[in-house]
């Protein structure tokens, strides 16, 4: 009976992905975003900020890593708007009626998220060695590169089903999703931490955007990682283990309202 729960579960989880996926390249102007915000701000700071800074390597090579967190983030941000737009209209209504594993929805949303966010930053990779970008990156790295940022992915999905919960309109939803897309900027992300203010310099250090940059940082271009992939580690993992258990209760707490 266990087992059949399980695949009862699987099984839903994976038609609720497809619905999102379907909804994905419907909605290809929200697709095109995802994968060409991300391009626009990595053109503009390797054209016309990259001469002015020093990073003590090539500029593209250093911001690399920054432009694919911010592009992750963006994409999973449109999460928060499609689990509020399905909360708050007859959708969920009708799933609460039907034979359906409560925690597919959420999981629906989470796959077809981190799908979005794997071709967006396939191509964001693509654009970058076309400008310049020179990886150095073994395969045991690389491993570790897609490790941390599907580690990363699942964490903020959760994180964003977790604020479409939370809301009541779209517009709230995409409010919320604000700060968590602005951390990158404040982060050495685009320019060396060093360079920042000293109340800055502090806040940057200690955000969690940081370790997890500089850990695919080193990981593609060699640069000394320290102890910044177990704070990426903890930071995000520990983000993943509670987004899905606050969200799991918010989603239980909607369904008997």
């Amino acid at each position: 009976m266990g087992e059949a729960k399980w695949l009862w579960a699987i099984r839903d989880g994976w038609t609720m992905s497809q619905r999102s996926l379907k909804h994905i390249f419907r909605e290809a102007e929200s697709l095109l975003m995802a994968i060409g915000l991300p391009v626009v701000v990595m053109l503009m700071f390797v054209y016309v900020f990259g001469g002015a800074i020093q990073t003590g390597t090539d500029y593209v090579n250093y911001v690399v890593p920054g432009v694919i967190i911010t592009c992750a983030g963006f994409g999973s941000s449109l999460i928060a708007v499609s689990v509020t737009k399905d909360m708050s209209g007859g959708l969920f209504e009708r799933f609460r009626s039907m034979p359906l594993q409560p925690s597919s929805l959420m999981v629906g949303h989470v796959i077809g998220g981190y799908i979005r966010n794997v071709l967006a930053t396939t191509v964001v990779f693509g654009v970058a060695l076309l400008i310049g970008f020179r990886p150095e990156a073994g395969l045991i790295e690389w491993l570790g590169v897609i490790g941390v940022l599907t580690l990363y992915m699942l964490s903020i999905n959760w994180l964003f089903v977790v604020l479409g919960l939370l809301t009541k309109s779209i517009e709230t939803a995409s409010a919320f999703t604000f700060p968590m897309l602005f951390l990158p900027y404040l982060s050495s992300a685009f320019v060396p931490t060093e360079t920042m203010p000293t109340w800055l310099h502090a806040f940057a250090e200690h955000q969690p955007m940081t370790p997890l940059i500089e850990t695919l940082r080193g990981q593609l271009i060699g640069t000394p990682i320290e102890n910044n992939l177990w704070l990426s580690a903890v930071w995000f993992g520990g983000l993943l283990i509670v987004s899905v258990a606050v969200a799991s209760l918010l989603f239980r707490r909607r369904r008997s309202e």
